[in-house]
């Protein structure tokens, strides 16, 4: 199994082994793969997205099938149970989330975490104000509006973050930064092209055609780009 660098860093000073596992909004597998490598003992893998589940079970199905769930489900109300997991993973999940939703899932996960359970966070930071990357974030966000009624991408500050699940009763044990800077590809750059074009598909030829235009051309103008970071937090939950 590939593991990413950055899941390798986030999961190296936690003790996994043994554990069972949550990976909450599992995409494209990363920390479940990572979990499951370090030895965790069962991993639930949840997302909401029936072609991330799939890929998720071609991934790291084969050889761990007495070993990992996925789930398809909403991280607002999963069906694992209460007290249930020893280890909860959110991994380039929180910048996907608006506001409104960033409360009911910390709710669930706090739910289905055992008394001195286990959570740790990864995320991008707020990117620089002067980063080109935002030109097409901001387009993303302004086509998911315009489908939507939301924007597709949030990014929280650490400390933000970390107060989010302190007030759901987790402690913080440690902050380190996993990426610094964060290597904009240009194929990371064109998997967010393609969610604007996603969206344009959904509209108007009047207003979709001039989205696409402009996504294709921000992917190009940019090429890749080395900013930002990305950040590790890592909770333990207050035992009962």
């Amino acid at each position: 199994m590939d593991v990413p660098e950055t899941v390798t860093a986030a999961l190296a000073d936690r003790q996994v082994e043994g554990q069972v596992c949550l990976e909450a909004g599992a995409g494209v597998g990363n920390a479940t793969a990572g979990l499951l490598a370090a030895g965790a003992e069962r991993v639930y893998a949840v997302t909401d997205d029936a072609d991330h589940a799939a890929t998720v079970r071609e991934r790291v199905g084969d050889g761990n099938a007495d070993r990992l769930v996925v789930l398809e489900a909403d991280l607002r109300a999963t069906p694992l149970a209460t007290d249930s997991v020893d280890f909860v993973t959110a991994h380039g999940l929180c910048n996907v989330l608006p506001p409104a939703d960033l409360t009911p899932i910390a709710a669930e996960l706090t739910r289905v975490a055992k008394p001195d359970g286990h959570l740790v966070v990864d995320d991008y930071a707020v990117p620089p104000a002067d980063a080109a990357v935002n030109r097409l974030f901001a387009l993303e966000n302004t086509a998911a509006r315009m489908v939507d009624g939301r924007p597709a991408l949030t990014f929280y500050p650490p400390a933000m973050l970390a107060a989010v699940f302190v007030d759901y009763g987790w402690t913080v044990e440690r902050k380190k930064t996993l990426l610094d800077p964060v290597p904009w590809t240009e194929a990371h750059l064109d998997a967010h092209a393609e969610v604007v074009r996603g969206y344009a598909a959904r509209l108007p030829d009047s207003l979709g055609e001039p989205l696409t235009a402009m996504a294709d051309d921000l992917v190009a103008a940019i090429g890749s780009e080395r900013t930002g970071t990305m950040y590790s937090l890592a909770f333990r939950l207050a035992d009962g």
